[in-house]
Formats: structure tokens, sequence, C-alpha cells
């Protein structure tokens, strides 16, 4: 199994900035792919940034020229700058299983991030 830890969260005022870590275990052939998702009281969980193991990013529209995930060895970050209150969610680390894992998705526990007005 592969199991994800974040790290990161917290409370912020609008305008500021949090960065969001996540460290995946286990052998680096068991995941390819490492997103953050995040799901706000009420609503669906949504991809918010995706990291391809070829090295690709794709961000959800509302963060895009805000949020910045890249990814280093086994630990993907996301770094949230210019918070606005609509980011208030719990943030989600996701790895696309791979090699023995193919066809699944782990998660990790979740992170909370509050951005207060």
């Amino acid at each position: 199994q592969v199991q994800l830890v974040e790290s990161g969260g917290g409370l912020v005022q609008a305008g500021g900035s949090l960065r969001l870590s996540c460290t995946a275990s286990g052998s680096p052939s068991w995941y390819n792919d490492l997103a953050w998702y995040r799901q706000a009281p009420g609503k669906q969980r949504e991809l918010v940034a995706l990291f391809t193991r070829g090295g690709s990013t794709t961000y959800v529209d509302s963060v895009k020229g805000r949020f910045t995930i890249s990814r280093a060895m086994n630990t993907v970050y996301l770094q949230m700058d210019t918070l606005k209150t609509e980011d208030t969610a719990v943030y989600y680390c996701s790895a696309k299983g791979s090699g023995v894992f193919y066809g699944e998705t782990f998660w990790g526990q979740g992170t909370q991030v509050t951005v207060s007005s």
C-alpha cells in the first residue's frame, strides 16, 4: 500500500501564503501521478493541481497563477499564494497507482486550509 502523509495546512489571512507537503511511502514504481484535491463544506471534491510522472502540470482555472505544484522524489508540494477566502477547504493529496497497484487511487488524511477575510 502507498501511504500519503500531508502537512502544512493552517489558518491564514486573505492574500497570504501556505505551502502544503505530501510524502508518499513505498516504492516509486507503485504510483505515478501525484495530485492535490480539495473539498469545501457542502461541495464536491475537486482537482486543484496535478503533477504527472512525466513532469506535466495541470491546474483548475480558479488557482492558475496563484498555486504552484512541484515534486521532488516521493514528495509533492503545493505552494499557495494570494490566498482567497474561497480557497478554504480540506486539501487532500492523491496518488494514482501503477505497477502492482494499477487502477488504485491512494488518498492522504487531509489537511485543513482556512483563509480568513
